[in-house]
């Protein structure tokens, strides 16, 4: 019997759900579904595609574009060919997209248009092992490029037996795809995840959040990354669940509030948007208007606070809350595309509590999820009626986390990754004994409830010697809504400072109330002042060798295009740093370092 694979999964729901939607795509008049049977076939020949250009088992290919089906087809086609896809951010310089093909070594690229097309050509003889360069479907294909429909068809004289000999060969320890890492200290490493990692996480999801076949999601963050993967890819090929394909970064607002599926997936950046977005529109609000606001957002508050100790709201308590969603809850979830969402999941950063508890007052239960690439995605997860805001949830089940001497939170499990490709001595810092070492620092509750409290390397040593994680300072000053970005600095210095960024939204309103422009509104007084409450707000919360003593605002939000956020929304301390040099050490002038 095969090995229960990603692929085979695929292949189980075009025998039972063939005529079911599976993927989702928008065209002019609407969105267009394609079933399981459609996209399996398609998968099938993509893989004898592969076989016919020499791909053998073991060999890596890549792949860079914005969120599409061929991007799936791809990288499901090369596992079930016995080849391992590789993920490239689009955000990618040249030099970087090239980096993740030679590394790799990968034989095939497939690319989403021109503009990406012109990265790979621009490094072309810096890439010896490629041999094949893929165009997605609807994009022209250059000389020296196979058209989509071309790619398929190359595969047409390969025998489906072919295929089946090597989908039933897959080994649940052979590897089965590359996540390259964001890069946020150095160059990317290749986390190599095995079929078995893949099945077994995705089966673990799938309990942990009752996913039926029934589910949609949009895709729409990086499927470079393993959590979109997951919720893209893999958790909807282990249950039949269906998935629509954003149309582009700058069009997933309009379809969110088109789709309004029922699981949503995003990074503390995108739930920060949404609740400066729903605030300002609730801060506009006047009169009986507001009030009601106000008293729906606090009746669900409570109700949320039932809800996550797995209880119902009942009597008065219950009563209110029925008015409070008919009347504004359930109108404002529409209104931002999560009307019919049963599971919202957020992970990848820290989030602010506060931001959690607006959501759970609009009967959005945000679920925050840790882990890591090397640990296939989640590792502990605060589940639906078992919830603690502050904490990422407890361990997985058959997932041991336990705690390092210095606090570092280390996972031992069937997610743990197999090591970096071609990196044996990362591989032996970050692999021991079984245990991945997942330079998180943590610390437990009484019940178990993990919270992450830093990361080893962005450890602050102070000029007095303390040791500062930042983190949790930079998210207690994000709780003011006109903060944006922040990030604390202090290493070898005597206090702490910070530079901060603004949000553009409540940025703007703030222009129009104090007449100036938004471009020149950073350097206003009264925006100064309104940071400064932030500043002392944080400072309340933590220890005095823990304040936030200066502070400077820059003019524009870190962005993935300024260098400063990965393609994940990291925050790349040494770049920022680097960047703002000036205004960093303005902060400390004519202090002792």
């Amino acid at each position: 019997m095969p090995t229960d694979t990603i692929p085979a999964r695929l292949l189980r729901h075009a025998r039972e759900l063939p005529t079911s939607a599976a993927w989702h795509t928008r065209a002019p008049d609407g969105w267009r579904a394609r079933t399981w049977a459609d996209v399996a076939t398609e998968v099938r020949c993509a893989a004898r595609a592969m076989i016919a250009l020499g791909l053998n088992p073991g060999d890596p290919v890549s792949i860079l574009g914005f969120n599409r089906p061929e991007w799936v087809c791809f990288h499901v086609a090369a596992m079930m060919a016995g080849g391992v896809p590789a993920g490239i951010y689009t955000t990618g310089s040249p030099a970087e997209v090239a980096y993740v093909i030679r590394h790799s070594a990968s034989r095939l690229v497939l690319v989403e248009n021109a503009a990406q097309l012109a990265k790979v050509q621009a490094e072309r003889a810096t890439l010896p092992d490629l041999q094949h360069i893929v165009m997605m479907g609807g994009a022209d294909a250059p000389e020296g490029t196979l058209a989509w429909t071309a790619f398929l068809a190359a595969g047409n004289d390969v025998p489906e037996a072919d295929l089946d000999a090597r989908l039933a060969a897959l080994k649940d320890d052979d590897l089965a795809t590359l996540i390259y890492t964001s890069g946020t200290t150095g160059p990317p490493k290749g986390v190599m995840l095995s079929h078995g990692n893949l099945a077994w996480t995705a089966a673990c999801a799938q309990k942990l959040v009752s996913l039926v076949p029934t589910d949609f999601m949009l895709s729409y963050l990086p499927l470079s990354h393993i959590a979109e993967q997951m919720f893209t890819i893999h958790a909807p090929m282990t249950v039949g669940c269906a998935v629509y394909f954003a149309e582009a970064i700058d069009k997933v607002p309009d379809n969110l509030k088109e789709v309004q599926p029922t699981i949503f997936f995003g990074v503390p950046r995108i739930w920060e948007k949404f609740h400066a977005g729903i605030g300002a529109k609730l801060a506009a609000a006047t009169g009986i208007k507001s009030s009601l606001a106000s008293w729906a957002l606090g009746v669900g508050r409570r109700v949320a606070a039932e809800r996550r100790e797995g209880r119902v709201a009942s009597g008065f308590l219950g009563f209110q809350h029925m008015i409070a969603e008919k009347l504004v809850a359930s109108k404002v979830r529409t209104a931002v595309g999560l009307g019919r969402a049963r599971f919202c999941v957020t992970g990848a950063a820290p989030i602010s509590r506060d931001i959690l508890e607006f959501f759970g007052g609009l009967g959005l239960d945000v679920l925050e999820v840790y882990g890591q690439s090397e640990g296939s995605g989640p590792t502990t997860f605060n589940i639906p009626g078992r919830t603690r805001l502050g904490t990422v949830g407890p361990a997985l089940p058959n997932i041991e986390v336990k705690l390092g001497d210095d606090g570092e939170v280390l996972v031992r499990g069937p997610n743990v990754f197999l090591g970096y490709y071609k990196e044996p001595a990362a591989t032996a810092e970050t692999l021991q004994d079984g245990w991945l070492l997942s330079g998180d620092l943590g610390a437990f509750d009484a019940d178990g409830f993990l919270s992450i409290v830093g990361r080893k390397k962005e450890i602050i040593i102070t000029a007095g010697g303390k040791n500062i994680a930042p983190r949790n300072i930079e998210e207690a000053l994000k709780a003011h809504p006109l903060v944006g970005d922040v990030m604390v600095i202090g290493d070898r210095r005597a206090y702490l400072t910070a530079v901060v960024t603004l949000e553009p939204e409540a940025l703007a309103r703030l222009a129009t109330e104090l007449g100036v422009a938004p471009g020149e509104a950073h350097a206003h007084p009264k925006v100064r002042e309104e940071v400064q409450k932030g500043v002392e707000a944080a400072n309340a919360q933590v220890a005095p060798v823990s304040h936030v003593r200066k502070f400077a605002i820059l003019p524009r939000p870190f962005s993935v295009d300024g260098g400063e956020l990965t393609a994940t929304l990291k925050l790349k301390r040494k770049v920022a740093a680097a960047k703002y040099a000036g205004e960093i050490e303005a902060l400390y002038l004519g202090d002792d370092r």
